[in-house]
């Protein structure tokens, strides 16, 4: 198990069946294509990053694998040395390899696009229960502790350096990214707060959320704030780098057949998030969303989600092993324009003479 975090989510998800799918918005930007990840029945794909080799990379916490799939569908696995490591978080790292967390090993796992993994586990503190893992502006990579109410920092040679001063006690840190301001900017899922972490480890927090929201994906956003899921919720937050937070909750299929848990940042300029009812959701900068389920298995439970090479988003599917893609391929950049055909050459004309 992840722990508490996702316990009390898995709590929420099992209170109905997620058999129904909802009906979704018909949009040409919104069609699904799904993949075979080919890990087997118990197979529990979770986290998923573009990685440097033009693929995405993904995690099977259930199988102890992480996936690469290129943007054609063809999956490759890569088993952990570790047997019960259940990686979860993953995000590519500024030394060219992919780096994730492993919830049940207590390490923190690098693996080269070639897929040879190493594993760190000296300084991270027992039961940390390791989630989120995002590359910082430091050249470092900084991940969750929401076991012990810790943010971490492990460097690209694998020194681990933990940090509890600042962060509420049974906070709960869970979503991590790195923001425009040059900080990284942490979910707190069990304290309705956003956490802000300097490169040099100062915390400080901020509420303003509703009670309950269970704050738990981040990524920052094209407008220069930082945008959150709310599991529990059932919102999206924005929340500016001086800390004033809004929340959005118009478009979000109500409860239990929204629940927001990951999210990203699009090449279209809006902001794309998974729900674990079955849908995929955008909401604009400015708070309009728009959801689609067209296409997406009954009951796979969408959960990460990252932006493609290919101008697509890409998610995991936690219960249908398989990974799926959903526009806005539109937003690739337009193929040139054809050069104009060649002028024609100039045509000698012999020289009259008047006499």
């Amino acid at each position: 198990m992840r722990g508490r975090v996702l316990g009390a989510i898995a709590l929420l998800t099992a209170i109905t069946a997620l058999d129904a799918v909802p009906s979704g918005a018909v949009d040409p930007l919104g069609q699904v294509t799904e993949f075979p990840a080919g890990l087997g029945p118990s197979a529990g794909l979770s986290g998923i990053t573009a990685g440097p080799d033009g693929n995405l990379w993904f995690t099977d916490e259930n199988g102890q694998t992480i996936g690469r799939i290129t943007t054609a569908g063809a999956v490759t696995p890569f088993s952990t040395p570790t047997p019960t490591s259940q990686p979860i978080g993953i995000t590519a790292g500024p030394d060219g390899n992919l780096w994730f967390t492993e919830n049940a090993a207590n390490q923190i796992g690098r693996i080269t696009t070639a897929g040879a993994v190493t594993e760190f586990g000296a300084g991270i503190t027992a039961s940390a229960s390791l989630s989120a893992i995002a590359a910082g502006p430091d050249g470092n990579l900084w991940f969750t502790e929401a076991g012990i109410d810790g943010v971490g920092r492990i460097t690209t040679a694998g020194v681990v350096t933990e940090f509890f001063a600042g962060i509420t006690a049974g906070s709960d840190p869970t979503g991590i990214t790195a923001g425009p301001d040059g900080n990284l900017w942490f979910t707190e899922f069990g304290g309705d707060r956003i956490g802000r972490i300097s490169t040099a480890g100062v915390v400080t927090e901020f509420s303003g959320m509703t009670a309950g929201a269970g704050a738990s994906g981040i990524t920052a956003g094209p407008d220069g704030n930082l945008w959150f899921t709310e599991a529990i919720g059932n919102r999206i937050g924005r929340i500016t780098t001086a800390g004033d937070i809004t929340e959005f909750e118009a478009g979000i299929t109500p409860v239990p057949d929204g629940r927001p848990a990951e999210i990203t940042a699009g090449c279209d300029g809006n902001l794309w998030f998974t729900e674990l009812g079955n849908q995929i959701g955008r909401i604009t900068t400015a708070g309009e969303v728009t959801e689609f389920s067209d296409g997406i298995t009954p009951a796979s439970r969408p959960d990460g989600i990252a932006a493609g090479p290919d101008g697509n988003l890409w998610f995991t599917e936690f219960r249908a092993d398989q990974v799926a893609r959903i526009g806005p391929g539109a937003c690739l950049a337009p193929p040139p324009p054809p050069s104009p055909p060649p002028a024609p050459a100039p045509v000698a004309v012999a020289p009259t003479f008047t006499g």
